[in-house]
């Protein structure tokens, strides 16, 4: 562990929109994490009522800090709630990750520990089958503090689709192989400093509706000099199943995120600092 990280702030975001059965599975992952010292920010792009109040409810009885950042609903638009819920931290670390994403116990811990000056951290995810999560769910069954036995019954049934990213492996130089790959980085397990992020002005929202904002944010971070470290066997979540976004806006955001890729940019265009002025809730 470098020196200095066991004492940092932390800052989970969790990005939900309308499914608050899967965010309350999510939020009691977090209750039971093995590190406690963070605080958990729900980034709602634009939920209902009923999401509102689980996130109240959980606060009471949660042994950590919990608040709501909550912006209109106007369609696909994570990259603006992230942006709105980093500006609102005040934490030194920020974690991103999402609310049907359930973290292993160790989950926190593990960033936490992996973390270093001059360098972003992304982990991986095991995906769950629809039945498998609709019984996880409507059972209430307490998937992040499951046993090593009891995800590899669940593979064999057909329940998750793999369960390697469960095996843990210590900090090392393997970590640092792929320093300036980005691709299969994804925000439901991705943690950065927030003075990175505020650096490259946070997530790009020039991108409209669902896919690449994340890689453009770390293609930006990359450009901006900051290094990819894998938090692969160490920190995964377990991905509830949902239905496919709409992906009809996602050729234009490809030729958007091409053209970064031909370029040297590290600032969004459209980012986090339209929110900085405004009032820190966490």
């Amino acid at each position: 562990m470098v020196v200095g990280t066991a004492l940092m702030r932390i800052a989970v975001i969790v990005t939900t929109y309308n499914r608050p059965d899967a965010l309350a599975a999510v939020l009691d992952g977090y209750a039971q994490q093995s590190d406690t010292d963070f605080k958990v920010i729900v980034a709602d792009d634009g939920s209902t009522a009923d999401t509102a109040e689980l996130v109240q409810r959980f606060a009471q009885r949660a042994p950590l800090e919990v608040s709501h950042v909550w912006q209109e609903d106007q369609g696909f638009r994570a990259a603006a709630i992230r942006n709105r819920a980093v500006a609102a931290a005040r934490a030194e670390y920020i974690i991103f990750t999402d609310g049907d994403c359930v973290p292993s116990r160790a989950f926190v811990h593990q960033h936490r520990r992996l973390a270093e000056p001059g360098w972003f951290l992304s982990g991986n995810r095991v995906l769950l089958s629809e039945r498998f999560t609709r019984a996880a769910l409507d059972e209430h069954l307490p998937l992040h503090g499951w046993t090593w036995a009891d995800w590899v019954r669940a593979r064999a049934r057909g329940e998750a689709n793999r369960v390697m990213p469960l095996v843990r492996l210590p900090d090392g130089a393997f970590r640092k192989r792929s320093a300036r790959t980005w691709e299969g980085v994804k925000t439901c397990n991705l943690s950065a400093w927030r003075s990175d992020l505020i650096r490259v002005n946070g997530l790009d929202e020039s991108y409209s509706g669902w896919g690449l904002e994340d890689s453009d944010l770390v293609i930006r971070l990359l450009h901006a000099g900051v290094l990819h470290k894998s938090a692969r066997f160490a920190a995964p979540v377990f991905h509830l199943w949902h239905k496919e976004h709409d992906r009809i806006r996602l050729p234009e955001n490809q030729k958007r995120l091409a053209e970064l890729l031909h370029s040297s940019r590290t600032r969004a265009a459209l980012g986090l600092d339209r929110y900085l002025s405004e009032p820190a809730h966490a």
